[in-house]
């Protein structure tokens, strides 16, 4: 059962959700290591959430190719979501088409 990591983030002071805030929105594009540094959260930290050994964090950190809900399950973790953005060029009368995927993983916490 996967935890939420936004209690903690809210518990942070003010001044570090703000520097947080503001190197995930400058870097544009983060590895998933890097986002999980970026809230300060420590593979450790984000291993309890998982309910797994901090190894396995590091594991995934590492990987080239992961399933999309591993992804979708360490955000969630850290407080965050996941959207699927399908882009078609050309379509629609010439302009690119975009279509956002239906969610793949559903939260069960939600569900009940």
């Amino acid at each position: 059962m996967t935890k939420r990591f936004s209690n903690p983030i809210a518990k942070m002071p003010k001044q570090a959700r703000e520097r947080a805030r503001a190197r995930t929105q400058a870097a544009g594009e983060l590895t998933l290591a890097e986002l999980r540094k970026a809230f300060d959260v420590s593979q450790e930290a984000l291993a309890k959430l998982l309910d797994v050994k901090q190894a396995n964090v590091s594991k995934i950190e590492r990987r080239e190719d992961m399933r999309p809900s591993t992804l979708v399950t360490h955000v969630r973790a850290m407080g965050g979501d996941i959207e699927i953005i399908a882009r078609f060029p050309n379509r629609g009368g010439g302009k690119d088409k975009t279509i956002k995927l239906k969610p793949f993983v559903e939260d069960t916490a939600d569900a009940a």
